[in-house]
């Protein structure tokens, strides 16, 4: 899964494809280095984030939604906002990428009437404050509250109807949790899959990365790379990343490894 931000204020690459133009030759890149699917979002919610509304968030996307679903490739919206993604979904988009894992007001009821794919995050607070707040605990506490927050989403869709197939999990690396629970949340990844559904993994570039590494932003594609080997081996099915041809050569690695 490839990112596309268009956005100002993206702690990876603030305001570098700020513009549609822009945005869709990178969306282009991204398809031509080996991405699967393109999760577009046009609000940052990096830690500290300031948030916008509906009108400036789809000004943002709108053209660049508009164009990328001619494609005939799977488009993912990343985005917490109802009225935008049903803007979206009513365009033609396939996924809805939820940081708030569909606990808006309506937001089961109304996105159940498409067939798009949803992805189901776990996150502590909200942006603007989830690292001055991160989970209590300690990492194994931590990990269990994320297991169980995902299981109860789990079961609220599919009480309300959504087929499981439509349906894939998001640990929320680095939404308002320590480096350690971040750590531990790697480390124990496997047993997440005792959920049943498949799990998207977002290590790419992470605030994490440079604690333990001390690299800037910029210079995290090895730390980067290391942790999305380590997820794949951990039963990860889907890989959010900034860098798609490096990250697509280390599963080509990994995949002739494994099938050898």
């Amino acid at each position: 899964m490839g990112i596309v931000n268009v956005t100002p204020d993206s702690f990876s690459d603030p305001g570098v494809f700020y513009q549609s133009r822009l945005a869709l030759d990178h969306a282009t890149q991204l398809l031509k280095d080996g991405a699967h699917i393109l999760d577009i979002g046009g609000e940052s919610t990096r830690p500290g984030a300031t948030p916008i509304d509906a009108t400036e968030e789809w000004r943002r996307i709108g053209e660049v939604l508009r164009e990328a679903v001619k494609w005939n490739v799977p488009i993912s919206l990343d985005s917490y906002r109802l009225e935008t993604q049903l803007r979206a979904l009513d365009l033609g988009v396939d996924i809805i990428n939820d940081i708030w894992a569909l606990r808006q007001e309506y937001a089961l009821e109304k996105l159940k009437t498409y067939k798009c794919g949803v992805c189901l995050m776990h996150m502590n607070g909200e942006p603007s404050t989830m690292q001055r707040t991160p989970l209590d605990g300690t990492p194994r506490e931590a990990f269990a509250s994320v297991k169980d927050f995902l299981a109860e989403r789990i079961n609220v869709l599919e009480s309300e109807g959504y087929f499981a197939k439509r349906i894939v999990i998001d640990p929320g690396i680095g939404f308002g949790k320590t480096v350690e629970q971040n750590l531990y949340l790697l480390k124990n990844q496997a047993e997440l899959n005792e959920l049943g559904y498949p799990l998207l993994i977002g290590w790419s570039r992470k605030s994490t990365l440079g604690q333990v590494t001390g690299c800037a932003v910029g210079d995290r594609l090895s730390p980067s790379l290391a942790a999305l080997v380590m997820a794949l081996d951990r039963g990860a099915k889907i890989l959010r990343v900034h860098d798609v041809r490096e990250s697509h050569q280390a599963l080509e690695m990994w995949q002739a490894v494994i099938n050898s």
